[in-house]
């Protein structure tokens, strides 16, 4: 397919652009086959590019005749809208046309990942830096005699979800795993997700096909219990609700593991919304937040008829509530909900920010991202083709935003231990945008088996290469990091969880007042390691002069001095 014939007017003048907390002004419009672009010159130059997939709603409304033109409004995945006031009415038609085209093309092929040049040489590719192989031995440590690396759904025939290498129990060869594969929903039988320095460890999975006759797989039992050590016992955290669980097991397509069949198991209900529920959810909470003439008492009532709290609040408590079986009570955990894509995987990695101190470190992060989600086959170009400003219409039952929901629990996380994050927010806030819109084709493709198809790791660049760079990465640390090696606990009390002003306000508030507080930060931060260095040297300097004033006869013994700088 040719761009060209989809860009009817490839270039308009006059057109006067409104955004939020800008200067409206007189420009020209640009499309080409990625980018919107927009330049206007005189005495406020100004020039802003935007990626076609960005836009999640395109809305034209003609002036009145005999009035010529109108206003074209787009409403963007990031949440921001903005406005362009055209003169003539045919252009506003075409440009119109031809962004709803351009920002609904379903082919990945030809999003802009594909066609993206670099202009920096990569110090590392960020295709090879999480290889399941390197990922294993951090995985479990010192008891790889316990675990093993199967290869079982190289051609992703057990499993079109599964990476090609999981890590499952060393006790269990490749014939029960497909048997067990084909008890779970979409073939996403147990792997492993975490193992706890303590041993405990953490499954993932999808729901069971039991069914209405409540049909057993002994594979799938054998597979659970060779993780339970003797005298052990197990949770099952179905993050469905308890009410609906039976819908699926009477439609024969899906259930729950019966007790009779796993007696030392123990399943727990911690219902999260997902899907649908979720997306609506943040449409409300963005719309609320967007609307700048809302008094205090409907604003407040808008944010909590969202929800979009409360489902923060869910997903931190069943996280801390598998954190808790895991570290307190040494237990294994098998988390799923029902296909085990969606809330199985927020809870599955959030939990381990929680457990695991390299999960908040700059590269644990990455690599749990890597690991967690992408590898673990999260749909995300499904789930994400549409977000909170788009309509009923254009969205599917595919869409959702879970990933976002991750990110906002991490966020809140991160506002509780301040000091044990080695990223910032702005981290954060960059991987959300990127796993909608990016250069990047780090998430392209709904698994492992549409990268390789697509041949990502050869024909696009990875968003790690370009974010591990010294001088990219170096805006993106917490100035008070300090290293924590023990679980951190946060609260989920309700009045512990707060809306993220950067990611839902952004185009609201002004936000140079936290980027300037934070540079302060950074800058306090900065003079105090050059202090301590000075100080150190200093140091190090009196000690010489102390030895050799020893050594000389003029000093008898050594003074306190060298340590009134430790």
């Amino acid at each position: 397919m040719e761009f060209a014939h989809l860009i009817k007017s490839p270039r308009v003048e006059k057109v006067v652009v409104h955004r939020s907390l800008h200067k409206s002004v007189e420009g020209v419009l640009c499309i080409t086959g990625h980018h919107l672009i927009f330049s206007a010159g005189g005495e406020n130059p100004d020039e802003f590019w935007m990626i076609h997939r960005i836009i999640d709603l395109v809305e034209r409304k003609p002036n009145t005749p005999p009035a010529a033109g109108g206003t074209l409004t787009l409403k963007c995945k990031d949440f921001s809208i903005i406005s362009f006031d055209f003169h003539n009415t045919e252009e506003l038609s075409n440009v119109s046309a031809s962004l709803e085209c351009l920002s609904s093309i379903e082919n990945q092929s030809l999003y802009y990942p594909f066609f993206y040049q670099p202009v920096y040489t990569a110090i590392e590719d960020g295709w090879t830096a999480f290889r399941p192989e390197t990922e294993f031995s951090k995985l479990v440590m010192q008891q790889q005699e316990d675990w093993r690396i199967s290869y079982v759904n190289k051609d992703y025939s057990v499993c079109s979800s599964y990476p090609s290498a999981v890590v499952v129990p060393k006790g269990v060869d490749d014939d029960i795993l497909v048997a067990a594969a084909l008890f779970r929903v979409g073939g996403r039988f147990p792997v492993l997700s975490y193992r706890h320095e303590g041993g405990a460890v953490m499954m993932r999975s999808s729901q069971p096909h039991s069914g209405p006759n409540v049909k057993r797989c002994r594979e799938d039992e054998k597979l659970l219990n060779s993780v339970l050590k003797p005298g052990m016992r197990g949770y099952i955290i179905d993050t469905r609700h308890q009410s609906t669980t039976p819908t699926p097991k009477s439609k024969g397509s899906g259930g729950f593991e019966t007790e009779s069949h796993y007696p030392q198991w123990r399943r727990i209900h911690k219902p999260i919304e997902r899907l649908q529920s979720l997306l609506e959810s943040l449409s409300k909470l963005v719309e609320a937040c967007l609307d700048n003439g809302s008094s205090m008492d409907k604003w407040l009532s808008r944010l909590e008829s969202s929800q979009w709290l409360s489902y923060v609040k869910e997903t931190m408590n069943c996280a801390c509530l598998v954190s808790q079986c895991i570290d307190q009570e040494t237990a294994a955990v098998l988390l799923h909900g029902g296909e085990g894509l969606d809330s199985t995987l927020a809870v599955s990695a959030l939990a381990q920010v929680i457990l695991s101190p390299d999960s908040r470190t700059v590269h644990g992060f990455e690599a749990l991202i890597e690991r967690e989600w992408i590898q673990a086959g999260y749909p995300f170009v499904q789930r994400h083709h549409r977000s909170a400003l788009s309509n009923t219409v254009s969205r599917s039952k595919e869409n959702a935003p879970t990933f976002l929901l991750f990110i906002d629990c991490t966020w809140q996380i991160m506002q509780q231990f301040p000091c044990s994050f080695e990223f910032n927010e702005g981290f954060l806030l960059q991987l959300a945008r990127h796993s909608y819109w990016s250069q990047f084709g780090s998430f392209l493709g709904n698994n492992e088996l549409d990268r390789y198809q697509l041949q990502l790791s050869s024909k696009t660049v990875s968003l790690w290469s370009h974010l591990n760079r010294p001088e990219v990465l170096r805006s993106f640390l917490n100035p008070l990091y300090e290293p924590n090696n023990r679980v951190i606990w946060p609260s989920v009390a309700p009045m512990s969880v707060n809306l993220w002003p950067a990611m839902y306000l952004a185009y609201v508030v002004e936000p140079n007042i936290y980027n300037n507080a934070w540079g302060d930060i950074a800058g306090i931060c900065e003079l105090d390691k050059e202090l301590r260095s000075k100080a150190q040297r200093l140091r190090r300097q009196l000690i010489d002069l102390e030895r050799d004033a020893i050594s000389k006869g003029l000093l008898d013994s050594p003074s306190s001095i060298g340590t009134v700088f430790d």
